[in-house]
């Protein structure tokens, strides 16, 4: 499942907005990604599409089920409605037998809101929604264990605070609880870590721990039959969907493994980073936060998916605001393929403010919002991020102030304006660091001008 077109009309800053959403027949990729100036619509795309997409996850559950209302304070000024419609394919071949056909099937819906008092200009139109959702409730009824579709809204509230390892309450962590909190606007992810900690406890009671198969692994020969049956006695004893967790996090961050729940000295979450292993609290903020957003989808896909060989494998829509958030500019790089890599059916649509995210993916869909206007951008693969910078985000690669200086520069040495070019020229050294390309070049034109002077005289 995964959403083809969002149009909005009179929400938030647009007045009428029609975004064709990845993969598109010019994009084969399924990553689409805004970027533009803050206040200019991005998280309102990302809300748009979670409130309306509630609705199904509602229905899903319940065929008179009620998704996020829309608010009224939406609602673009002067205006007396707005309206939020979605496009959205699926594959019907899923569908019981009997129903549907082998081709993908469209569905189409409108959730609308109108001001109190005033005429409404649009009306919710659910009917395809109720459909969709009730095909699922059909396959569910045949099978228990029907794959369902993963929809997950990550908003810029997802700092990890902590990690509650203590669980409060007991959850039941059915399939279909794999949708809570999934939409909300304000993810802690306290869910996560209960649910690791709830499934690790079945685990260890069900299975053999893994020290101690490490311990009878010293004492056989590799490769022999009582090696091998180790093996196999390790597969069957691990829960298949921490297993999907823990290889979802091995495979977005390398160098980190074996993320676990221990009791001694103290209760506490670790995870293997580099060779030594690690308090999850004493890894950085961006380190805990990405784990964190990996290990819920990853989680949320297993919880949807028991039937399937790899969970990670399961459909999907992932909403993901500020991306780049916590994030070293070497994971910025990285961090489209490896989503795409560790989920590659999960359809993401994202926001971010870096130029490293969208220049170092040769298929990604990418807009740009301005003033309520969206333009489809031309791939930056392999384009330097001053350049996206100046040409995508339209933002200096460098201080205004200092850009101004080192343009006066090269105008006064251009226009053999030596003496003054000299004494901008050491204002600005003692400014910049000692590193500078720009005074470095700067000095090489003025040095020649200074000797073409000389030689005229």
């Amino acid at each position: 499942m995964d959403v083809r077109q969002l149009r909005l009309n009179n929400l938030g800053c647009f007045a009428s907005l029609d975004v064709p959403l990845a993969p598109t027949p010019q994009t084969d990729s399924n990553v689409t990604v805004f970027v533009g100036n803050n206040g200019a619509g991005k998280t309102s795309i990302l809300k748009a599409l979670a409130t309306s997409l509630s609705w199904f996850v509602a229905r899903l559950g319940n065929e008179k089920g009620n998704g996020s209302p829309l608010p009224e304070d939406v609602i673009l000024n002067c205006h007396a409605s707005a309206a939020i419609e979605v496009f959205v394919s699926d594959n019907s071949d899923n569908y019981p037998q009997g129903e549907g056909t082998a081709e993908t099937s469209q569905y189409r819906w409108m959730l609308a809101k109108t001001r109190k008092g005033k005429k409404a200009a649009y009306s919710s139109q659910l009917g395809p929604l109720s459909e969709l959702a009730g095909h699922y409730r059909e396959m569910l009824t045949v099978n228990d264990n029907t794959s369902l579709p993963l929809i997950a809204f990550y908003p810029v509230e997802r700092v990890v605070l902590d990690i509650p390892l203590k669980i409060k309450a007991r959850h039941s962590f059915r399939q279909l609880d794999g949708y809570d909190n999934s939409l909300n606007q304000g993810v802690d992810f306290r869910r996560f870590f209960e649910w690791f900690r709830e499934r690790e406890d079945t685990e260890n009671e069900s299975g053999v721990s893994k020290e101690a198969l490490d311990l009878l692994r010293a004492t056989v020969e590799k490769d022999s039959a009582a090696w091998q049956a180790l093996e196999q006695l390790e597969a069957t004893s691990e829960d298949p969907q921490l297993s999907a967790v823990r290889t979802a996090i091995s495979n977005f961050m390398p160098g980190f493994s074996n993320l676990k729940v221990r009791r001694k000295p103290r209760l506490h979450m670790s995870i293997d980073k580099g060779g030594e292993t690690f308090n999850v609290l004493q890894l950085s903020q961006g380190e805990k936060s990405l784990m964190a957003l990996v290990g819920d989808i990853a989680r949320r896909l297993a919880m949807m998916n028991p039937d399937l060989p790899n969970p990670l494998q399961g459909d999907g829509i992932v909403l993901i605001d500020e991306l780049d958030m916590h994030l070293h500019p070497s994971w910025q790089r990285s961090v489209i393929s490896r989503l795409t890599d560790t989920f590659p059916n999960c359809q993401f649509v994202l926001t971010t403010h870096s130029p490293l995210v969208i220049s170092d993916c040769k298929d990604v869909l990418v807009y740009a919002l301005a003033d309520g206007q969206l333009t489809a951008i031309p791939s930056q693969y392999g384009q330097d991020a001053n350049t996206v910078l100046l040409e995508v985000m339209d933002t200096h690669i460098r201080n205004v102030q200092v850009a101004g200086k080192l343009n006066d520069l090269l105008d006064l040495i251009q226009g053999s304006q030596l003496d003054a070019a000299s004494t901008l020229l050491n204002a600005l050294a003692d400014e910049l660091p000692d590193s500078n390309l720009e005074i470095s070049r700067a000095r090489l034109l003025l040095r020649k001008q200074e000797l073409r002077r000389a030689k005229d005289k």
